[in-house]
């Protein structure tokens, strides 16, 4: 049977399990079986999957995912989303949108030490949707906006989702992490910009400006944001020095978010267990993803058919943008059934050959993938933060997916733009790592 004939099969194989509401680790393993018994020359199957699902989940590089997750976690239960609305709130009323723009800075800089969409969404949307409907500001508005910074969560290091593609992809996770940092400033800077002229746009729906503040007291405000901030900037600062590894500085960071708990008198027993039980969970999860697809990426190799797709895919003849603006296509259909990890996970070990192959740097690359998962957050009927905003709102599926198409283009936008100019990507990797 011809190997794209095996390939379609496969893939027939994984979405019937997948439709079917089959664990999406126990799909991927189930279909690396099948794909073995292709593979011919005898390989024991039971082998290969015991060697591989121990090779993938023994990784030094993956000693940083429990870690940031549970930095997220515990910062989750203080009061960091208040506190960053009031800290924010009194140097935007000169803006046009005023209070709108706190949804982006917020989840800015949540998403720096959260590496969580969901968690990122859910933490600010718990405080600023009820904060701006009291206000007066247009309520799509601020659901479309909600939706599409909650995604900085997984682009602004450090990133779970940064991880698992550097994981997968052979990759430095530091490096991975420094790219990040001027997309998602250029993320920020496209949504801000969309609020601002829409807000111009429509003038009579946003409310006016609130009595202006001094400036003591407008620093009054922001002092709770200095522990975090200076979190922050230390996790920061020590990956883009070289001071510490991505796993260390996730150590670093949980302690810092243990002591900023500790300091808001938000650490008790009942939440360091909890943030302990969510973290837990959320890691096996990603684990068992890793692990199934770590599997059937080796069930691939064995079968050839990730060569054959590569060979395929290059005698197309498709130019570098062209071949990223098909994969763009494919992953916002994929956005449409899975979620973002499942898309890295299933889809990296096919990929990667084609896009090595166009020339293209895999650190970057890392970013184009993270921007495209953000299309999926954002993508009915499986966007994690539709379903978020959904419960929290209490608006229908509809309403909150057309608030946040404007934010799903400019995700395109972002995606064209580091496309067309990689160096946005790229300068910080290549100056911590020249050569």
């Amino acid at each position: 049977m011809e190997l794209l004939s095996i390939a379609a099969l496969l893939l027939g194989f994984l979405a019937l399990l997948l439709c079917g509401g089959v664990w999406i680790a126990v799909s991927l393993m189930a279909t690396g079986w099948v794909g073995m018994q292709f593979a011919g020359g005898g390989i024991p199957a039971g082998s290969v999957l015991a060697t591989t699902v121990w090779g993938s989940s023994a990784s030094w590089s993956l000693a940083a995912l429990p870690l940031f997750i549970w930095m997220g976690e515990i910062l989750f239960r203080t009061r960091l989303s208040e506190e960053m609305f009031r800290g924010f709130a009194p140097w935007l009323n000169w803006l046009p949108g005023r209070l709108m723009h706190v949804n982006v800075l917020a989840c800015g800089v949540f998403g720096s030490v959260s590496g969580s969409s969901a968690a990122t969404c859910a933490t600010v949307a718990k405080i600023a949707l009820p904060e701006l409907k009291k206000r007066g500001y247009d309520e799509n508005l601020s659901l479309g906006s909600l939706a599409g910074a909650g995604t900085l969560g997984i682009l602004i290091p450090p990133s779970i989702t940064m991880v698992v593609y550097a994981v997968q992809a052979n990759v430095s996770i530091i490096q991975v992490f420094l790219a990040g940092f001027l997309p998602g400033l250029l993320v920020m800077v496209l949504y801000s910009g969309y609020i601002a002229i829409w807000s111009l746009a429509n003038p009579h729906r946003t409310p006016p400006a609130e009595p202006p503040m001094s400036f003591r007291a407008r620093i009054r405000e922001s002092l709770n944001l200095i522990p975090c901030m200076l979190l922050i900037a230390f996790v920061f600062l020590s990956l883009l020095m070289g001071w510490a590894t991505a796993t260390e500085c996730a150590a670093w960071g949980v302690f810092g978010s243990l002591a900023i708990a500790w300091w808001q008198k938000a650490l008790t027993w009942e939440s360091f267990w909890a943030s302990v039980m969510g973290a837990t969970r959320v890691n096996c999860m990603i684990l068992l993803i890793l692990a199934g697809a770590s599997y059937m990426g080796t069930s691939m190799a064995y079968t050839g058919i990730p060569l054959a797709l590569a060979s395929w895919v290059n005698s197309l003849q498709l130019s570098p943008y062209a071949l990223i603006a098909a994969l763009t296509v494919m992953y916002i259909v994929l956005g449409t059934a899975l979620d973002g990890i499942s898309m890295i996970v299933l889809t990296t070990a096919i990929v990667i050959p084609m896009v090595k192959q166009a020339g293209f740097d895999l650190v970057w690359f890392g970013i184009f993938l993270v921007l495209v998962v953000e299309m999926a957050e954002v993508s009915p009927p499986v966007g994690f933060n539709l379903f978020v905003l959904q419960t929290m709102s209490g608006k229908d599926s509809n309403t909150v997916a057309k608030a946040s198409l404007p934010f799903f283009f400019l995700l395109v936008l972002a995606v064209a733009i580091i496309t067309v100019f990689p160096v946005i990507v790229m300068l910080l990797p290549e100056m911590a790592f020249p050569g």
